[in-house]
């Protein structure tokens, strides 16, 4: 059975491709090119763009399952228009293409951005999708993305769609922006947080809800995949204890961060990393709903470890890298 999956070199694609691997499947890694996070692995390499149908038609030729990961997340807006185009017309190409290749089932990787976080206390899977136009771009693409799989779903493709919460834990090779700023943590380069919050769960836990989102869930189903919800001060807490760091970290209002919010925008364009609080970023720490788990854990048996676990082996997997410590991670 060839299981292929797209986005591989990315974060939860080289946590998935490690779990796939260990059930002794036969993997094919489909992305635009070939990162650390995939070296040593036992796997078929495919360089493909979801963006050109021809590429993938041969990426999935012969595929059973598919598991769609590609996607370009943003903080900063949409200048150069790859997020709409990777996040919408990526979905359909990939979907297009898993019908035409004769795919038993494709599992989806959404967002909980994809509901509207400004509408609601609480996102269940019959929450509004962020559709209006004053919302972050990031998240009418990940809404506009699930409409567009939706169309081919109704010409008969078998796909489920998983919305995991905001993505931390260990083999965070990049690091990514969550990882980012763990990292500034354990490091004491963090000089403050913000006040507010938002949903973390493990990337191991969202690999194992997408294996059983592939033989467990239902054609054509949203499934929030929620961990817990935890304020930036609260995770730089636990960041310290396991870090073993004395000194808290100074907590700024969200109304002083929101001033600046617009010269972060433009400064977050011209430098990379975790220290930036953009108007974007800020929108998700502000509009933090609780989100409901009840249909993972009942139909993919969803039950996210403690955050302090995460944190914990976070940690551990970063000394192992040899970052801590560093300025900057290699």
């Amino acid at each position: 059975m060839l299981t292929v999956v797209t986005g591989a070199s990315g974060f939860l694609g080289g946590v998935l491709v490690r779990t796939l691997l260990g059930e002794g499947r036969r993997v094919r890694c489909v992305d635009l090119q070939q990162g650390p996070a995939l070296e040593g692995l036992d796997i078929e390499w495919m360089t493909a763009d979801v963006l050109d149908r021809r590429s993938l038609d041969a990426a999935l030729e012969g595929a059973e399952t598919v598991f769609h990961l590609a996607a370009v997340i943003s903080v900063t807006g949409d200048p150069t228009g790859q997020v709409w185009a990777v996040n919408v017309d990526g979905v359909r190409n990939v979907a297009e293409a898993a019908l035409a290749a004769g795919v038993c089932r494709l599992v989806h990787c959404s967002s909980v951005h994809a509901y509207d976080l400004e509408a609601t206390e609480s996102v269940t899977e019959q929450s509004s999708r962020a559709v209006a136009v004053d919302l972050p771009v990031y998240d009418r693409s990940k809404a506009a993305g699930e409409a567009a799989l939706r169309e081919v779903i109704d010409r008969g493709l078998d796909a489920v769609i998983v919305n995991p919460t905001g993505v931390f834990g260990p083999y965070d090779f990049a690091p990514s922006r969550m990882g980012g700023v763990l990292l500034a943590m354990f490091q004491r380069r963090l000089p403050a947080v913000i006040d507010g919050g938002f949903d973390w769960v493990d990337v191991r836990d969202v690999a194992t809800a997408m294996q059983a989102a592939e033989s467990a869930g239902r054609t054509g189903e949203n499934y929030l995949l929620p961990g817990h919800h935890v304020s930036l001060a609260g995770l730089a807490a636990i960041a310290a204890d396991i870090a073993g760091h004395k000194r808290r970290l100074i907590t700024l209002p969200m109304w002083f961060a929101r001033i600046w919010g617009p010269l972060a925008d433009v400064a977050s364009r011209r430098r990379s990393g975790p220290l930036w609080y953009t108007s974007e970023s800020l929108h998700a720490l502000r509009f933090d709903p609780a989100v409901a788990g009840a249909k993972a854990a009942s139909e993919l048996n969803h039950r996210p470890r403690a955050i302090e676990e995460t944190i914990a082996d976070t940690h551990a997997w970063f000394t192992e890298q040899g970052w801590l410590g560093a300025a900057n991670p290699a």
